[in-house]
């Protein structure tokens, strides 16, 4: 009998009879062995492949927690200290669990940071970056339904502060507070509700959005410290002339990364998995009790931030962001063209006027808070710098990210700290400046003198 040629495997074997099936060596081709990415990587490119590696120590530990774990509010803090003491091994998995939202939250942060420094998010990756500002929200999720389930005295009345903040949204604010606690009171049916979610339904959308994100960035390429596009030029065989495959040169770089990223996450696990009570609160080894109210409550560290930006928001201080929004109006009327956008200015800054007066200081404060996360999106479309690296840019703009990111890191520590009148003044001259980072991007990024963009990628072998 004929054969019939169009069945003919490429190659024999157990590959073969797969391949014919499955893409799998076509897969293996696209995304490693014969993806080519820019050869001038440095170490800030490492904490990419650092946060999948925290992904995969997250949802593995995470699965042997829920063999043990109890989402009973009468049993939920008993069954942590169950896994802490009996079962075997339980205690390095529950601190590997702890450490590693932390972890994942500085690898994270230092991503996005590798992103705004060397210009990731201009064209044609900006939707690389919205799918990553949108694991940046899953994560910010995943961490805060997490927070509720040891069960603690910090973990039960964040989560009821948190959780009473939505009460500020006007109108629905209530109902929506009861829709998300499934109570009148941060309770049994709130700890099974936070449950699902961070064990089921955030992971799912969480991997989904890691999937999307790795293969846009497949599809345009990756960026590089210079900025520079390395497909604009290539060899005869229409390979880059400034690039090599991921595999196996920056599978076997990324170890080095790994290795150093493994020795300091095992040394807070095994000698300060508290971490002076940053990572793990000393209040939270205290069972939860809806009659006992902790004397300071804050959010963990990686909140911190965007919660001090809330508790800036004070009546006196809307008084202060009107000046601002009118001044900023001004700056928009006198140095843009644009009829268009000077009315949707107007009519954004006179809303927000009115609303300064018809809606109290919490509800602003939650809209600040909220507010500071969404801003990124913004980011592909507000710097108008002709260069996409900060290689390439003015010097002094690196004084202006510089100050950004002590604004970010001065609000992180006076969001754990108890509130006082000097912390206060602090907080509000600090989101002032984070939002003026982004607001007067449009303007500041432009300004100063350029140098020249190379054709090609600088490199130097080591």
């Amino acid at each position: 009998m004929a054969s019939n040629s169009s069945h003919t495997p490429v190659q024999g074997g157990l590959l073969g009879w797969v391949d014919q099936r499955f893409p799998l060596t076509k897969l293996y081709k696209e995304h490693l062995s014969e993806y080519y990415a820019p050869k001038n990587f440095n170490f800030w490119y490492f904490f990419g492949s650092l946060a999948m590696l925290v992904l995969v120590i997250q949802i593995v530990t995470g699965i042997f927690l829920v063999m043990h774990y109890k989402p009973d509010a009468a049993k939920a803090f008993e069954s942590v200290e169950y896994i802490m003491r009996e079962v075997p091994g339980g205690w390095i998995i529950r601190y590997m669990h702890s450490t590693g939202a932390s972890a994942f939250f500085v690898v994270v942060y230092m991503h996005m940071f590798r992103g705004l420094i060397y210009g990731s998010y201009r064209k044609p990756r900006e939707l690389i970056w919205i799918f990553g500002c949108l694991i940046f929200l899953c994560l910010m999720a995943e961490a805060f339904f997490g927070y509720l389930l040891p069960w603690g005295q910090m973990s039960f009345w964040g989560a009821q502060v948190i959780v009473n903040l939505f009460a500020a949204v006007p109108f629905i604010g209530p109902d929506l507070a009861i829709l998300i606690r499934g109570d009148y009171v941060v309770g049994d049916a709130t700890l099974n509700r936070f449950f699902s979610f961070h064990v089921i339904a955030i992971p799912l959308v969480l991997l989904g959005l890691v999937a999307a994100h790795i293969i846009a960035l497949h599809e345009v390429g990756s960026n590089n410290p210079d900025g520079v596009d390395i497909k604009a030029k290539k060899d005869a065989s229409g390979k880059p002339l400034d690039g090599i495959p991921f595999h196996p040169y920056y599978t076997v770089h990324d170890i080095l990364g790994v290795s150093v990223f493994l020795i300091a996450f095992s040394a807070v696990v095994f000698f300060a998995p508290e971490m002076g009570g940053y990572f793990l609160e000393f209040n939270n080894f205290i069972p939860a009790d809806p009659l006992k109210t902790p004397s300071h409550i804050a959010p963990v560290w990686y909140f911190t931030p965007f919660y001090s930006i809330l508790r800036a928001v004070t009546s006196e201080f809307l008084v202060v962001l009107a000046v601002c929004a009118i001044l900023y109006l001004i700056l928009v009327w006198t140095t843009v063209k644009s009829g268009l956008s000077k009315m949707i200015a107007t009519a954004a800054v006179g809303a927000l006027c009115v609303g300064f007066y018809l809606f109290d200081a919490k509800f602003w404060g939650v809209v600040g808070m909220g507010a500071s996360v969404m801003v990124f999106f913004a980011m592909p479309w507000i710097d108008n710098s002709p260069v996409r690296s900060i290689r390439y840019r003015p010097s002094w703009h690196k004084w202006v990210y510089g100050l950004f990111v002590v604004a970010f890191i001065v609000l992180g520590y006076f969001g754990v700290q108890p509130v006082s009148v000097a912390g206060e003044r602090i907080s509000q001259t600090l989101t002032i400046v984070y939002f003026g980072f982004f607001l007067l991007m449009p303007w500041w990024s432009a300004m100063g003198e350029f140098k020249p963009v190379p054709d090609r990628v600088t490199f130097e072998a080591h």
